[in-house]
């Protein structure tokens, strides 16, 4: 793992190119940087991202600027794993430091469009391209289908109606009950009125299409702003709850309190790990992402000091989850991220989200064509813009507040759940699935009585099912 201090000095690559000077004596464009191979080439990245996001945290903006050219010359959007991570890196920490004049970032965003299309387009190629959200659909759809086994009413509330292949498959099994179908009726939550409309009628299409007594309740509301009076569950209805990847943004709005509690969010922890890098001995970039050693910090799915959320303590969740219980569910299915991307520090979250996302762009790399335009897409507007939320935005702008499972088992325990062990028939049809890829990569494996999707052996999404304990 790691050599004496000597041998570290003469046999580690990172070593090498730290001692290189970053500033623009070497020349520009530094001609030496594009004779390197792809392996030293990914070890250089890192380097380069640890060292400008230590200077972007350290307020040295010149020295970050010439960090920034360097980078630039190496990493691209079409380029191999790590070149094309390190360009949404790179265009995060830049952003960052923009945000330090709050009226040039403006004015250089005043004219960005986000449309509704756009989103929706890519939300559905990552439900493609990807067996996560797939495996999160089965695995909750048959909880459901169990739980809700003799029922004639069942009401589901999804806390993000955004992908209507989850419910359409449901009211397909629902309709093949031996005893016959329920009156179904789903809530969806969205902030986007015409996320929710084309939901609504896909829906009531397929419903009419198999003869089952449906209603669709839009709600177009943030999670954060929801009035839980809305949501209507009447006296006689078997209630089913299905949070998919949405609980982590609640934490956002509990920045500042936890700010105040936490003296050790305003400390500058990030020249550590950046002296630890440096002492790695490490061959390749393989090596280096799988024994998750960039820089001598490995990533403890159960640290608790890399969080500012140490007792797991969350207003805004816990009141939350409290509310829910109140329902008195007989079901209810989270699926998150199972990363921890909620440090008080940039260079900590930087760390986490490197081991993270260099999985996600392996996944496409290992799957998908570099030319593929699909895969653009999703890498720079869904993968390249939760790297910018985690890396450049603070308080409560900051919502890809990834956390690990074990904080939400705690969280949900705390607030009256219990958990659910998911079925073996489930977790069949959910292997199965992950087989159908092709690939070696995706791995599931259960933990605590609950999912986890990983790519090789990185988890990167948990699934988890819970009922109110009385």
């Amino acid at each position: 793992m790691f050599q004496d201090e000597s041998s570290s000095v003469t046999s580690s690559p990172l070593q090498v190119f730290s001692m290189m000077s970053l500033s623009p004596n070497l020349g520009s464009p530094y001609p030496w940087l594009r004779e390197l191979k792809s392996e030293e080439r990914g070890l250089y990245l890192i380097h380069l991202l640890l060292t400008c996001a230590n200077h972007v945290a350290n307020g040295s903006l010149e020295n970050a600027n010439i960090t920034l050219e360097q980078i630039s010359l190496l990493a691209s959007p079409d380029g191999d794993t790590m070149q094309r991570m390190a360009a949404y890196f790179t265009e995060a920490l830049a952003d960052r430091i923009l945000k330090a004049w709050p009226g040039l970032h403006k004015a250089l965003n005043s004219t960005r469009i986000n449309l509704v299309s756009e989103e929706v387009l890519v939300r559905k190629l990552f439900f493609e391209m990807f067996p996560f959200l797939k495996v999160a659909f089965v695995l909750t759809n048959q909880a459901i289908i169990e739980a809700m086994e003799g029922e004639k009413m069942v009401h589901i509330i999804d806390l993000n109606a955004a992908e209507p292949a989850q419910w359409i498959a449901l009211i397909q099994a629902l309709s093949a009950r031996p005893e016959g179908p329920p009156h179904l009726r789903i809530t969806g939550i969205h902030q986007q009125k015409e996320v929710l409309d084309q939901m609504a009628h896909r829906l009531t299409e397929e419903a009419e299409k198999l003869d089952i007594p449906f209603q669709f309740n839009p709600i177009v509301s943030k999670l954060e702003n929801l009035d839980i009076e809305k949501l209507r569950v009447k006296t006689g209805e078997a209630l089913a709850i299905s949070s998919v990847l949405q609980l982590h943004s609640l934490l956002a709005s509990d920045d500042e309190h936890l700010r105040k509690k936490s003296p050790l969010a305003s400390k500058n922890l990030n020249g550590i790990p950046l002296q630890r890098a440096l002492q790695m001995n490490q061959s390749t970039l393989g090596e280096l992402l799988e024994k998750d050693m960039v820089n001598g910090y490995s990533p403890s799915p159960d640290s608790t000091s890399s969080s500012p959320l140490s007792s797991t303590a969350s207003v805004k969740v816990d009141s939350f989850l409290n509310a829910l219980w109140g329902l008195s569910p007989k079901l209810m299915v989270v699926t998150e991220q199972d990363s921890n991307h909620n440090g008080s520090t940039l260079m900590e979250r930087l760390l986490e989200s490197l081991y993270s996302y260099a999985a996600l762009f392996d996944c496409l790399e290992s799957t998908v064509s570099r030319a593929s335009l699909e895969r653009l897409k999703v890498e720079k507007m869904f993968f390249g813009e939760e790297i910018k939320n985690i890396i450049a935005c603070e308080g409560a702008e900051r919502k890809e507040r990834h956390e690990k499972l074990e904080k939400w088992i705690q969280r949900l325990d705390l607030a009256g759940f219990g958990n659910v062990p998911l079925s073996y028939y489930g977790m069949l049809q959910a292997r199965r699935l992950l087989q159908s890829y092709n690939c070696d990569g995706y791995k599931m494996k259960e933990e605590s009585g609950c999912i986890v999707i990983c790519w090789h052996d990185r988890p990167l999404f948990s699934i988890s099912a819970w009922r109110c304990r009385k």
